[in-house]
């Protein structure tokens, strides 16, 4: 059965350009199309979609004013067109704030080197979304069910089907965290690597934690250079503790998190203190920032005295730096299947079998208060 969409965008030239890229797909149809937020409110409600995608800037109503009253009558996946300037980042994050899902840049040379990778990348991530968790506007609260249409399996891409509970058959459940007083001695650092739900997960995470926190955070966002400063002063304002967006030379220090630069790769490197490089991405490497990039280089600045956090997001990025780091004696948690928007990253750790505890997004934080405080 097709994913059904519907389009929203104030311009007429980008709606059928988006239409047209999204029909090419024989897994995907557009069902509808809206040129306002409140079209797209009475259509949605009307048509019952599997995703929407969404513009910001509109006349009459406004893209996240639309996704507010979408998910509070008829909750669904939306996908938001941005704009990559500093305006842009600020009202995207005030979109998934709001329960948008996931964004991707307006401008297609944004997204990809070339034009049929770029429609290659929004086919897929909205077939990926079809599949995803819809939340309510409020971090931490219990997402609610996807629409009816849409019944497939949570997962993202690379993540295995999963059944009503969530879990990989063998896979640990826990609502508390289960490291033990000796390997509490012994940590130095906490590793958060997420994607996709990311930004509002890490928002509901590092709320609990105090200012006093006694390690450093380090934080891996899968996101654009022009929104990470934003999304970093965000975090800052939210939290006890000080986030910043990292630069190379930052000693990690207890309650300061720091948060990946996008389009970069951040490394931890070891010696009398652990310190940050900031690095250009390999050509060829996927992901910009990367978690598996991050936790492999945890391995030799920190060994086995870290613990990792894999959180919801799609794909796999973060499974191949845990087993680095799980062979060194590093303990790893992975966000549930039932908490995740798409649970892809986290689904990919429990199958490897290398997660030590499998949490709810709401128990994370508290579980890294009453480990470490």
């Amino acid at each position: 059965m097709a994913c059904r969409v519907v389009v929203v965008d104030d311009s007429g030239f980008f709606r059928r350009r988006i239409v047209e890229i999204l029909n090419a797909d024989v897994g995907i149809e557009v069902v509808g199309t809206a040129a306002n937020g409140q079209e797209a409110i009475k259509v949605v409600k009307e048509l019952k979609p599997d995703v929407v995608t969404m513009d910001i800037e509109m006349p009459v109503m406004d893209g996240i004013t639309a996704v507010r009253h979408i998910m509070a009558d008829t909750p669904t996946p939306v996908l938001m067109f941005s704009t990559l300037t500093t305006d842009g980042a600020q009202a995207t994050l005030d979109a998934l704030d709001a329960g948008a899902l996931d964004f991707m840049p307006k401008r297609f040379s944004e997204m990809a080197g070339d034009e049929d990778t770029a429609k290659t990348l929004l086919r897929r991530r909205v077939r990926a979304m079809a599949r995803s968790r819809v939340r309510t506007s409020i971090p931490g609260v219990t997402a609610r069910p996807a629409p009816a249409s849409s019944t497939r399996a949570r997962g993202g891409a690379g993540a295995p089907a999963t059944g009503a509970g969530g879990l990989g058959s063998g896979a640990p459940s826990t609502t508390a965290a289960s490291i033990s007083a000796g390997t509490l001695k012994s940590m130095r650092a906490v590793l958060i690597g997420t994607s996709t739900g990311g930004p509002v997960a890490l928002q509901e995470v590092l709320k609990h934690l105090p200012k006093s926190f006694p390690l450093p955070i380090v934080l891996i966002q899968h996101m654009p250079a022009s929104f990470t400063p934003a999304f970093a002063e965000r975090l800052n304002k939210l939290c006890q503790i000080e986030v910043r967006e990292a630069v190379t030379g930052d000693v990690l220090k207890p309650g300061l998190a720091l948060l990946a630069p996008g389009g970069m790769q951040m490394l931890l490197e070891g010696g009398s203190t652990t310190r940050i490089k900031i690095a250009e991405s390999a050509p060829g490497t996927i992901y910009k920032p990367s978690v598996d990039i991050n936790f492999q280089s945890a391995v030799g600045a920190l060994r086995g005295q870290v613990l990792a956090v894999v959180l919801t997001g799609m794909g796999a990025d973060g499974r191949e730096g845990a087993r680095a780091l799980k062979g060194v004696g590093a303990k790893i948690w992975a966000q549930d299947a039932a908490s995740s928007v798409v649970y892809g990253m986290p689904a990919a750790v429990v199958e490897a079998g290398l997660a030590d505890d499998v949490l709810t997004l709401t128990e994370v934080g508290p579980a890294l208060v009453k480990s470490f405080c």
